[in-house]
């Protein structure tokens, strides 16, 4: 009997599987939201990142142009993809723990809701959607394929989307004033990048 030796792919959807699970999990430890946008202004980037997830992790019909290989990944840089993942998905728990109770799937203010501007939040706005993207990348890299680079493009135009939904239902709910010195100082997603 032979033994099955584990590729980098095994363990990169590996990682990806315990973070998904690790997520959802810990979605107990939060607030009760008090206010929230109607639902179908959220659909839009839901439906992006649903759909880029289907690309990048491959979940659909192996046949047509989707499954054109761009390039072979060596072994060595395939291995060498987890590690980025895996600093990518750090980087979102770093953030979900500095914001405690006050995080939400949905876009949505607590009862004690305050702009964060520390921690992770002090190098990006969006910590989480900007790991998520780090991660993203990383899988795509090791993947190859334009499915898994379109997925990509997709959930990061679902996470900005998002990202912008929440700054301004922020604005409305806790002030412009409250919001605006911290968007001046705190790049949205990409870190050491000046803000606009």
């Amino acid at each position: 009997m032979t033994a099955v030796t584990p590729t980098p792919q095994t363990f990169m959807y590996g990682l990806w599987v315990a973070w998904a699970i690790s997520w959802w999990a810990a979605a107990i430890w939060s607030d009760r939201s008090v206010q929230r946008p109607a639902r179908r202004h959220q659909l839009m980037y839901r439906a992006l990142a649903a759909s880029g997830a289907i690309l990048l992790f491959g979940m659909y019909r192996r046949d047509g142009q989707l499954e054109l290989t761009l390039w072979r990944t060596p072994d060595a840089v395939a291995w060498g993809t987890l590690p980025v993942a895996a600093l990518g998905m750090a980087f979102t728990w770093w953030a979900r723990i500095h914001l405690g109770r006050l995080w939400s799937s949905n876009v949505a203010r607590k009862a004690t809701h305050y702009v964060v501007e520390t921690g992770p939040y002090g190098i990006v706005r969006h910590p989480i959607y900007t790991g998520i993207t780090v991660a993203s990348i990383a899988t795509a890299v090791m993947r190859g394929t334009v499915a898994a680079w379109l997925g990509v493009a997709l959930m990061t135009l679902g996470w900005y989307i998002k990202a912008r939904m929440e700054e301004g239902f922020l604005q409305e709910q806790l002030g412009a004033d409250a919001y605006a010195s911290y968007a001046r100082r705190v790049p949205m997603l990409v870190p050491f990048v000046r803000p606009r």
